[in-house]
């Protein structure tokens, strides 16, 4: 067998730069494939299929380029059963120290109908064009598309074919996902077992993710005998895409036990090519993808984040720092519990008693049903703000505005004022200003707004909003500060805050007192 199929070694063929960029929308410019492909050269890819050289101009300048950069991986052009294909393909990859063509042609039934060819013309078709690979270069993969859907004494004649015209890789691809793990590794065992030479070749699998089976489909491969697995950064391709780079790779590393298998790949560099891919191609991740997702390290439900705490062990089975991320993110949402929370505010430089934590988990988990994620900032307003006081005086209760174009903006306004539920409606030049009435109302006073100011403390449409006042009445000067999802409801709170700070000030002044003198202090 080639030195390279070793029993424990798995080779790495990656086509994000040929497949990969046939995901429509994913075309990326010169440079941009150029930098990709010195990631992946970096990172140990055994294998770049840098491009389809005969596709285009600019197909072929980026495919001789990066072969010319190369200096640890082999570099491969893709080209079809023609000499012209062929040609233009070593032109391209010549230029590699090492190199390979990949020449194929479609198979099955429906495959050889497109060219209108019969088993035995595309037979012969075959032997010439792989030849022809052959005595250009010393390295040849030749891939039967569709195989999994052709006849099996055809596939098995074809590839006999193939081998005796030089090939040294044979790539067996599951054109339209088709097959199921246990047919994968069943039809890779039985090639090797049936042709003649395949123990002097390498067989590859190439897998497309239609059924969402195509990373199993490659590990099922890999245990049936082959040794090269084919696949793209982040899984693009055609359609549903192909077998995830990251997948395979990871899955040999953490599963060893049952796969003991090897790669070469530096695991540490994944997650920065995925992002960089994702980036250059216009195709995010999706948050729950394995390995390389936003959330795949995430972990929000109050059970979870409490075992990680304890022991990472009990949720994750591989560490954060194998894919070249800092750590494991706990995020907080409305499933999270107080352990994650206290966790949170003490690596934010707050030091919480365990009546503070109450306090604030019953904020934190009101202010979490309203938010899809709880950020370190919405922690910090909510420290800051701090909540209601149970001896405050006023209380909101409920509040409902109406605004729009076309009139003035209408509140209604409930308030617990000294244990009593009351409500008002007013009308105002907007929603604030009306609610502002509504609260005087119910609670009349004199106090003149000095400051009104919002401040939107996270981003983006459920971004929470601190809102500040200050206000003044008889030279006494309070403020009065809340955060909420909702820009009205804060700058309601705040003013009733602020209002409360004005009662207990007038409480604190004594008979004949001016209310310069009494401290912000005292009220805060």
């Amino acid at each position: 067998m080639n030195d390279t199929a070793q029993q424990d070694r798995v080779l790495i063929f990656d086509t994000t730069l040929r497949d990969g960029e046939q995901s429509p929308g994913a075309t990326m410019t010169h440079d941009e494939k150029l930098e990709i492909a010195g990631m992946l050269d970096e990172m140990g890819v055994d294998i770049i299929e840098a491009g389809f050289p005969i596709a285009s101009e600019g197909d072929f300048r980026a495919v001789s380029e990066i072969a010319k950069n190369a200096k640890n991986s082999r570099i491969c052009g893709l080209a079809r059963a023609n000499f012209a294909d062929i040609d233009r393909c070593w032109e391209a990859v010549k230029h590699a120290e090492k190199n390979r063509i990949h020449t194929f042609i479609g198979t099955s039934e429906l495959h050889r109908a497109i060219p209108n060819l019969t088993m035995d013309e595309m037979a012969d078709k075959i032997h010439e064009t792989v030849s022809h690979a052959r005595n250009l270069c010393e390295n040849v993969q030749w891939s039967p598309m569709d195989a999994t859907r052709t006849e099996w004494d055809y596939l098995c004649r074809v590839i006999e074919i193939a081998i005796k015209a030089g090939a040294t890789t044979i790539n067996i691809p599951d054109t339209v996902g088709y097959t199921a793990p246990v047919e994968s590794a069943d039809l890779i065992k039985r090639l090797i077992e049936t042709v003649p030479g395949a123990d002097e070749v390498i067989f590859a699998t190439h897998c497309h993710n239609d059924l969402g089976m195509a990373t199993a489909n490659s590990l099922a491969a890999v245990e049936g005998g082959a040794r090269q697995i084919e696949c793209t950064i982040n899984g693009l391709g055609e359609r549903a895409g192909n077998t995830a780079l990251e997948e395979v790779v990871m899955a040999l590393k953490v599963r060893n036990d049952i796969m003991p298998w090897q790669t070469g790949i530096d695991t540490r560099k994944l997650m920065q090519i995925s992002r960089r891919v994702a980036t250059v191609s216009g195709f995010p991740v999706q948050f729950n993808k394995a390995i390389v997702g936003k959330n795949a390290f995430a972990h929000e439900s109050g059970i979870h984040q409490d075992g990680m705490l304890k022991n990472k062990e009990t949720f994750e089975i591989m560490r954060p720092e194998d894919v070249g991320l800092s750590g494991t993110s706990l995020p907080l949402g409305k499933h999270s519990g107080r352990a994650a929370l206290r966790d949170k505010l003490e690596h934010l430089g707050f030091e919480v008693g365990d009546n503070q934590l109450k306090d604030v988990f019953v904020r934190f988990k009101d202010l979490a049903d309203r938010k899809k994620e709880v950020l370190d900032d919405d922690l910090i307003a909510l420290m800051r703000v701090g909540g209601d006081d149970e001896n405050d005086a006023l209380k909101l209760v409920s509040m409902k505005v109406v605004c729009g174009t076309g009139g003035q903006a209408e509140a209604t306004v409930e308030m617990e004022i000294d244990g009593k539920d009351i409500s008002a409606t007013a009308f105002g030049d907007g929603p604030v200003d009306a609610t502002f009435k509504a609260i005087r109302d119910l609670h009349p006073n004199q106090a003149r707004l000095q400051l009104y100011q919002v401040h939107a403390v996270t981003e983006g449409m459920d971004a929470q909003a601190t809102v500040s006042v200050r206000v003044e009445e008889d030279g006494m000067v309070v403020t009065g500060q809340s955060a909420d999802t909702d820009t009205v409801v804060s700058s309601a709170k705040a003013y009733i805050n602020a209002l409360n700070r004005l009662v207990v000030r007038r409480a604190k002044m004594g008979e004949g007192v001016d209310a310069k003198e009494i401290s912000y202090r005292d009220v805060t």
